[in-house]
C-alpha cells in the first residue's frame, strides 16, 4: 500500500507541475486550474486512505462547511474583489499550517513528549512563517477592501523593532529545539509572530500590493512545506515547495515590472504610495490639459485604422470591463484593429486585468503583455487608457526625483493620440501627477469608466 501511496502522490506532484505550466498562459490557464485540482484531489484521497485518521466525521464535517463556504465566495465575490480574495485565501492557508504545525507539537507534549530535533524546528518554522502569513494576509485584505488605510504606514523605531522581533522569535525557537516541553515558548512564539505579520505589512503601500500578496502566496506555501516535513508527508512537501518557489519568482517579476528591490517594497517603499488625492503644492507639470466628449471622440475613432486599449485599476473599480468589450466590438466592426496592453502591475494582483478581460471574453491573443506591444506604439493611432495612471506615466523615463524613475511603462506617450479616461486629474498610488496628462498629443475624457465606455460606444455606432 505504501509504494502505491507514493506512485499517486508523484502522479498528483506531476499534475500540479503541468497545472503551474499551464497557469503561465491565458489559453492553457482553465486546464491548468483543473490539473492542479485533480492532482490535489489525488493527493486528499490518498491521504486519507493511508495515513493516520482521529475521525472521518469530523473530516467530512470540514469539508462540507469548507466547500460550502468556498462555493459561497466563488458565487457572491465580484471579479473586481478577486485580489481581496487572493489575499485573504493566502492566509487561510498561513494559518491553517500554524495550527497544524503547533497541534503536532500539542500531540507530542501530551503523549509521548518525546521530540526530535528536526521535527521541533520545523515546527517552530512553520508556526513563525503560518503565522505571518496568516495575520499579514489579513493587513493586505484590509488595505485593498479600504478597511486599512492602502498609504505607507510609519512608527518611530520601525526596522529595529521588526529586527528585535525576528530575533526574539528564532532565539526563543532555539530554545524550544534545545527544551521542547517548555509550552508556554511556543505560545509566545505564536503571539509574538502574529505581530510581526501586522507590523511587516502594514508599511507597505497600496501601490505595492501586487507584490505584497505575490509574497504572501510564496510564504503560505514554505509554510505549507514546513508543516509537510513535521508530518512527514512527501506530497505536502512537494506541493508547498511549488506554491513557495513560483511565489517567490512572480514576485521578483513583479519587482523587476516596477524596477524596485524586494527589499525596498518590504521595508516600506513610496513614502506618498496610497494617497490618490491632489499631488502636493508646486509638484503639478505645466501646461494645458485638453478634453474631449464622446461624440468628439467617436469622430476621431472613426476615422483611425488601430486602437490600443490599456486597463488599469480604474477599469476594475467602476466595472467596465463589459463595456470596453463592447467599444472593441463595434470598433472591430467598423475594420479597425484592437489590441490590450497589459503592463505587469496594473490593478492590485498579477494577472487582475488578464481576469477582467477574460471575465468579459475578450480573445486571449489580443492581450498582449508590455514586451510584446511597446514597440509597436508609435505605429498606433489611438492609445485608450482606462484607469490607468503610474503605469503610464513618462516620467518614469527621465524624472531622477520621481518616485517612479527607472520603473518600465507601457509607452503610450508614442502613439499618434493618447485618451486618457479617468474621474479627474488626482494622482495614482504613487502620489504623483501624470506629466502625460499636459502632452500635446493626449486627451482627456473625464467620467467614470464604464459610463464613458458606454456613451462612447453609443455615439460610434451612430457614425
Amino acid at each position: 500500500m505504501e509504494i502505491v501511496s507514493y506512485l499517486i502522490y508523484l502522479v498528483a506532484s506531476v499534475c500540479f507541475i503541468f497545472g503551474i505550466k499551464k497557469l503561465s498562459s491565458p489559453k492553457t490557464a482553465r486546464q491548468g486550474n483543473q490539473l492542479s485540482a485533480l492532482g490535489m484531489l489525488l493527493a486528499i484521497v490518498v491521504t486519507l486512505i493511508d495515513q493516520r485518521i482521529i475521525s472521518y466525521e469530523l473530516i467530512i464535517l470540514g469539508a462540507i462547511v469548507g466547500s460550502a463556504i468556498g462555493a459561497v465566495f466563488a458565487l457572491k465575490v465580484q471579479m473586481t474583489g478577486m485580489p481581496q480574495m487572493v489575499g485573504l485565501l493566502n492566509g487561510f492557508g498561513g494559518g491553517a499550517s500554524a495550527l497544524v504545525a503547533f497541534a503536532e507539537y500539542d500531540r507530542l507534549f501530551l503523549g509521548s513528549g518525546e521530540f526530535e530535533i528536526s521535527t521541533t524546528a520545523t515546527i517552530v518554522l512553520s508556526i513563525l512563517i503560518g503565522s505571518v502569513t496568516f495575520t499579514g494576509s489579513l493587513i493586505a485584505f484590509g488595505k485593498l477592501q479600504g478597511i486599512v488605510t492602502g498609504k505607507v504606514v510609519k512608527y518611530p523605531l520601525q526596522h529595529p523593532l521588526n529586527a528585535f522581533l525576528l530575533l526574539a522569535v528564532f532565539a526563543a525557537g532555539v530554545f524550544v529545539v534545545i527544551n521542547p516541553s517548555e509550552i508556554e515558548i511556543i505560545l509566545g512564539i505564536i503571539a509574538v509572530s502574529l505581530l510581526l505579520g501586522v507590523l511587516l505589512v502594514l508599511p507597505i503601500g497600496g501601490a505595492d500590493m501586487p507584490v505584497a500578496i505575490s509574497l504572501l502566496n510564496s510564504y503560505s506555501g514554505i509554510a505549507a512545506s514546513m508543516t509537510g516535513f513535521v508530518l512527514a508527508n512527501n506530497m505536502l512537501i512537494i506541493a508547498g515547495a511549488l506554491v513557495g518557489a513560483s511565489g517567490l519568482i512572480l514576485t521578483m517579476i513583479m519587482c523587476r515590472g516596477m524596477n524596485r528591490s524586494l527589499m525596498n517594497v518590504v521595508l516600506g517603499g513610496w513614502a506618498s504610495a496610497g494617497s490618490e488625492g491632489p499631488a502636493p503644492a508646486g509638484s503639478s507639470p505645466k501646461g494645458q490639459v485638453k478634453s474631449v466628449d464622446a461624440e468628439e471622440l467617436a469622430m476621431l475613432l472613426d476615422s483611425v485604422s488601430s486602437v490600443v486599449f490599456v486597463p488599469g485599476y480604474g477599469m476594475a473599480v467602476a466595472q467596465a470591463q463589459h463595456a470596453v468589450r463592447d467599444l472593441m466590438n463595434a470598433l472591430e466592426k467598423k475594420g479597425i484593429k484592437v489590441r490590450f496592453a497589459i503592463h505587469p502591475v496594473a490593478g492590485r494582483m498579477p494577472g487582475h486585468m488578464n481576469v477582467l478581460l477574460a471575465e468579459a471574453q475578450v480573445e486571449y491573443d489580443k492581450l498582449l503583455a508590455m514586451e510584446d506591444i511597446n514597440d509597436d506604439f508609435p505605429n498606433t493611432d489611438v492609445a485608450i487608457i482606462i484607469g490607468a495612471n503610474d503605469v503610464v506615466n513618462p516620467a518614469a523615463r527621465h524624472d531622477t526625483s520621481s518616485p517612479i524613475y527607472g520603473m518600465p511603462i507601457l509607452n503610450v506617450d508614442y502613439a499618434k493620440t493618447v485618451v486618457i479616461n479617468k474621474r479627474s486629474l488626482n494622482v495614482g498610488y504613487a502620489g504623483i501627477d501624470n506629466e502625460l496628462f499636459f502632452y500635446p498629443n493626449a486627451l482627456m475624457y473625464f467620467g467614470d469608466a464604464k459610463d464613458a465606455m458606454v456613451k462612447l460606444t453609443n455615439e460610434l455606432k451612430q457614425m
